[in-house]
């Protein structure tokens, strides 16, 4: 029996694998390299790695303000050197004169005016001149004075917060000096502070009628004169405060206020409701009515005299007016019109046979046409009439007869009917420039009764007639 033999040069080799091989060889035929870096060797490699960028971005930024500085200094595209330094010395001024004009309060700050030197001719009072800054407490307030032969200066400053300050100074015959017989300058002195926005506004002051489709400035108004229910019906100013309400195509104003009186005087505590509501129906047409309602000023000699021979001043009465007004203005056309009623309790021209003082009554209408011939030359008609019958007439404001404006009962005839009124105008306007207007009206003025006083006969008339010119002058 064969043995094997258990030494160890019998046992054959034992197989390694490939893999461990070839990496023995590899060992073999290129030594291992040296340890790996340390940590404090990569620090200082990324801090000089940040150091690079760093001066990079600081090259780029370098550059990038050169190319700017290159781009400023060089000329606008059109612009020489010389004019481009102009202009950088007109840009600088003007800065500084922004500067100035805040500073002085001179932002947001308007200021206009008007004058027109006027000439009238008045048959019933065979007068005929000039007229210009004749004051009210000498020559009173008619329809051929009015608020006719003025100078106006109007300054209007609106602040940062939408808040807005005005006043307007007409010597002579402004609307206070009309209401209270005074040679005060003021025409309008009134502030309008925003509410909750810019279209929601609280006002007061001394602040001008605004009924009627005729406004008050000569450079707003076609005629020389103003229309009957201009002159003999609507008030002169209200002193008070309330509020001015623009929604959509709808202005709301509104007021509790005095009427024609900066003050009240004693016993006397009722103040008036004033209101105007417009609606522009569109870009050529609108419409707007407005009312007063309260107790007003009654001028009433129905009361008689006092020991000392005055006039007992009678208390403030009740006074209801409302009136509705009308326009269309498109191309050369423009046509108004205005309806209007009213009253005053006890202030009627003739009181009752045994003293009792009456109440007045009236009710009117007024209708105006303007026609361009050229853009530089119009024409105008209107025509007015007043219902003015009841108690021997009355109107607001006007409680004794007037000879001068043709109110009250008819001479020689019943002392409790008043005559009615009329008045028709035709009118010339010739704009020389865009700030000066020349102005020509000739005038009828009727009654329905002899009730104008021709001051040469010393007699009454049924009629009177006028003719007027005036050169009006805007700012």
């Amino acid at each position: 029996m064969n043995t094997v033999s258990s030494s160890p040069a019998a046992r054959p080799a034992r197989a390694w694998p490939a893999a461990t091989a070839l990496a023995v060889a590899l060992a073999a035929a290129f030594p291992l390299p040296a340890a790996a870096q340390s940590n404090a060797e990569l620090l200082q490699e990324l801090k000089a790695l940040k150091a690079r960028m760093a001066e990079l971005e600081k090259k780029l930024e370098a550059q990038e303000t050169k190319q700017a500085e290159a781009a400023a200094a060089a000329p606008a595209p059109g612009m020489t050197p010389e004019q481009l330094q102009d202009f950088n010395r007109i840009a600088v001024k003007a800065e500084a004169l922004e500067d100035s004009r805040d500073m002085l309060g001179f932002k947001s700050l308007k200021i206009g005016g008007y004058m027109d030197p006027t000439w009238i001719f008045n048959q019933r009072q065979h007068r005929a001149g000039f007229q210009f800054l004749n004051p009210v407490d000498e020559g009173g307030y008619y329809y051929d004075t009015s608020y006719i032969g003025t100078v106006a200066l109007d300054i209007v400053k609106e602040t940062d917060s939408g808040a807005r300050w005005r006043l307007t100074l007409v010597p002579q015959r402004s609307t206070q000096a009309v209401s209270e017989g005074t040679s005060s300058p003021v025409q309008e002195a009134s502030v309008s502070v925003p509410i909750t926005d810019l279209q929601t506004r609280f006002i007061a002051g001394h602040l001008p009628d605004w009924s009627g489709y005729e406004m008050l400035q000569p450079t707003l108004n076609k005629f020389v004169t103003h229309n009957l229910l201009f002159d003999t019906t609507l008030p002169a100013s209200y002193t008070g405060a309330g509020f001015e309400i623009l929604r959509g195509k709808w202005l709301t104003k509104a007021v509790v206020a005095n009427m024609a009186a900066s003050r009240r005087q004693p016993n006397e505590k009722t103040p008036v409701f004033a209101y105007r509501v417009d609606y522009a129906k569109g870009e050529f047409q609108g419409f707007g009515f407005a009312g007063i309602h309260g107790r007003a000023a009654n001028f009433s000699e129905g009361g008689g005299l006092d020991a000392d021979g005055q006039v007992i001043r009678q208390r403030d009465s009740r006074v209801d007016t409302f009136e509705f007004d009308a326009y269309f203005i498109r191309g050369d056309w423009t046509l108004q019109g205005q309806l209007s009623a009213g009253r005053q309790l006890k202030a009627s021209v003739t009181p009752a046979e045994d003293g009792t003082l009456r109440d007045a009554y009236w009710t009117g209408l007024s209708a105006l046409a303007a026609y361009k011939l050229e853009p530089w030359l119009e024409i105008a008609a209107r025509a007015d009439y007043i219902w003015n019958g009841k108690n021997g007439g009355g109107l607001l404001t006007y409680a004794v007869a007037d000879p001068y404006n043709g109110i009250g009962p008819a001479q020689g005839g019943d002392p409790n009917k008043g005559v009615d009124r009329g008045a028709l105008s035709l009118g010339l306007n010739y704009a020389f420039n865009l700030n000066t207007l020349f102005k020509f009206e000739y005038r009828y003025d009727w009654a329905s009764g002899p009730v104008f006083l021709d001051t040469r006969s010393n007699d009454y008339k049924k009629s009177n007639q006028l003719f007027g010119t005036s050169v009006v002058v805007s700012f």
